[in-house]
């Protein structure tokens, strides 16, 4: 659960400066206090519907893959994930108070600057979602009273506990096999 929280949280600050970037450059498009709430369905469609339609799209056009030229599959892919783009910028105009005026400032372009922003999110997204996840668990830490943030080094045991692990069981397989020989 923890990895969703932090990947959630570290995209949706991500997403919110992307959004008041658009709003910036782009006169034809009102992104103002909106921001908040226009990033959560935008990190909401970015992890659960993105792939989604990407899939669904993606096996439409594989029906008739063999039927284009290399060059026609190129195009068919960026057109695919340029219709997935404006797919989820329709949902943030319409389930946010962002709002837009003017069809290619306003419909077609934004789509194409959310495309480069998670060009440079995948860039960095390794590094952002572990200092994130650092951060949350400095945080869990201060909650449940503990002081110290700093990790220790694990004791013996744990050493060599670790290293029976190294036989690729997991820690289920692992009990299953230990129950099997005390019985």
């Amino acid at each position: 659960m923890k990895s969703w929280i932090v990947r959630f949280a570290s995209l949706y600050v991500f997403n919110v400066l992307v959004l008041l970037g658009i709003g910036l450059l782009l006169p034809s498009v009102r992104v103002g206090w909106a921001a908040l709430w226009a990033a959560v369905v935008l990190t909401a469609a970015t992890i659960w519907l993105k792939p989604l339609i990407t899939k669904l799209f993606t096996g439409s056009a594989a029906k008739s893959a063999g039927q284009r030229t290399r060059a026609g599959e190129k195009f068919v892919q960026y057109g695919i994930v340029f219709v997935v783009e404006l797919i989820v910028w329709a949902l943030v105009v319409f389930f946010s108070g962002v709002s837009v005026s003017g069809v290619f400032w306003g419909w077609l372009v934004p789509p194409l600057l959310l495309l480069l922003s998670w060009i440079v999110y995948d860039l960095v997204d390794d590094t952002v979602e572990a200092r994130a996840g650092r951060l949350y668990d400095r945080a869990n830490a201060g909650i449940r009273g503990s002081r110290s943030t700093a990790p220790t080094a694990p004791s013996r045991e744990e050493a060599i506990g670790r290293e029976e692990l190294r036989d690729g069981l997991t820690p289920e397989q692992r009990r299953m096999l230990d129950d099997l020989g005390k019985s």
